[in-house]
């Protein structure tokens, strides 16, 4: 795209090497009761006694941050220590404790690394600045390539891939393009590897509005939004589902866009919703739904007794609304109608929208390889979709969408 120019090539900087560390990317909001993120983080650190250097670096109150995670941490097992290095923290010299062997020593020395929430660009500001990686940071990529962990909640969630959002806007002004290097967009730290990128807050803030034109900026093929208050275990090639809700895995192998359209467009775009409990391999796209999903019947809108449950047949007026892209996932999986269409729009325009008539229709329709399963066993309507396939249109919208009936 036009709008990326010297980061789109130096980008390239992320080593394309395999890596022998997990990344835990966790979608924020993670809460302070969820036993199976918690646990899963220190059982891959070593289990009892793992020491786990925290890091609040993003925080806005960096001291409470970080206190929080290390009680987290230690209540499942760990040895979990805060690292003072972080902008906003008061009375500390950012730049010595940053430097400092001591520290740098005991970070080398941990099993695991946990990334606080906040703001990213702190992190690749403080770890990272002008793009060259500090002692510090080379130390986690020590615990890393040693077979150790990097775990990260929201903005540490943000920084696990290659690129990242930096201080972005909404959705419409991410699918409408306006959106700058430095500035809404950067490099992140690349702990998933080259070919991954990772969003979080992901279902609950609609964010596939902004990942899809990210991942065609970016040369992106696959990418993973991870719901809050889940985990995404990534291991290699292999990812798993942890915690409360699921992760939406998007697959551009197949997709197309039309030059000659002035606005992002998409077609032919591959979306998967692994659900808690779902393993996928990034490699040969093969996707094992959770044991409980798998003691019901598969549901194949292609089979010769298939049976649609779903009767609905909505239009969703907001396709980027809370959760709303796997409910209509939902239903084109489970319903009779061969397509599911939603519609994202901004109702009512900012003064700074160069395109205030400019709206986006999503379309999902089924085609070959959709499959999915259902499952009430958690005490929820649990589905696991597998390639709804979807189209991106660009649409002129009336403005004002409607106006009110006038007195006969």
């Amino acid at each position: 795209m036009r709008f990326l120019t010297r980061l789109t090539l130096v980008a390239l900087w992320c080593a394309t090497t395999a890596h022998a560390g997990t990344a835990i990317v966790i979608g924020g909001a993670l809460k302070n009761d969820n036993e199976a993120v918690w646990a899963r983080i220190v059982e891959e650190a070593g289990g009892a006694g793992a020491p786990i250097a925290v890091f609040a670096t993003a925080a806005a109150n960096p001291e409470r941050s970080a206190g929080l995670i290390v009680a987290a941490l230690n209540r499942h097992g760990a040895n979990a220590e805060a690292i003072p290095v972080a902008p906003r923290q008061k009375d500390i010299d950012l730049q010595a404790n940053l430097n400092d062997p001591k520290l740098i020593a005991k970070v080398a020395a941990s099993k695991a690394v946990f990334f606080s929430g906040g703001a990213q660009e702190y992190i690749v500001d403080t770890l990272q600045p002008k793009g060259e990686p500090t002692q510090m940071l080379k130390a986690i990529w020590q615990v890393f390539d040693g077979g150790g962990v990097v775990a990260g909640s929201s903005a540490g969630a943000a920084i696990m891939s290659r690129m990242m959002f930096r201080d972005a806007g909404d959705n419409m002004q991410i699918l409408k393009g306006q959106w700058r290097e430095g500035r809404e967009y950067d490099r992140g730290l690349g702990f998933v590897g080259h070919d991954l990128f990772v969003d979080q807050h992901f279902l609950k803030r609609g964010r596939i509005g902004r990942m899809l034109p990210a991942m065609r900026a970016f040369g992106y093929t696959l990418g993973l939004g991870v719901e809050e208050n889940t985990a995404a275990v990534v291991k290699g090639s292999e990812v798993e589902i942890v915690g409360a809700r699921g992760a939406l895995l998007v697959d551009l192998s197949e997709a197309t866009a039309d030059a000659k359209l002035p606005a992002f467009n998409l077609r032919g775009a591959l979306l998967s919703y692994l659900d808690r409990g779902d393993r996928h391999n990034l490699k040969t796209g093969v996707t094992t739904p959770a044991a409980h999903k798998l003691r019901d019947q598969k549901i194949d809108p292609a089979a010769s007794d298939y049976k649609p449950y779903l009767q609905n047949e909505n239009y969703f007026l907001d396709i980027l609304a809370d959760n709303t892209i796997v409910t209509a996932m939902a239903q084109l999986l489970d319903g009779r109608a061969p397509e599911v269409r939603g519609l994202a729009y901004r109702v009512r325009p900012r003064p700074n929208d160069l395109s205030p008539e400019l709206g986006f229709e999503f379309r999902l329709y089924k085609g070959p390889g959709l499959v999915g399963w259902f499952s009430g066993a958690l005490g929820g309507e649990d589905y696991t979709v597998l390639k709804a396939r979807l189209d991106v249109i660009p649409v002129r919208m009336a403005a004002p969408l409607f106006t009110p009936l006038a007195p006969n």
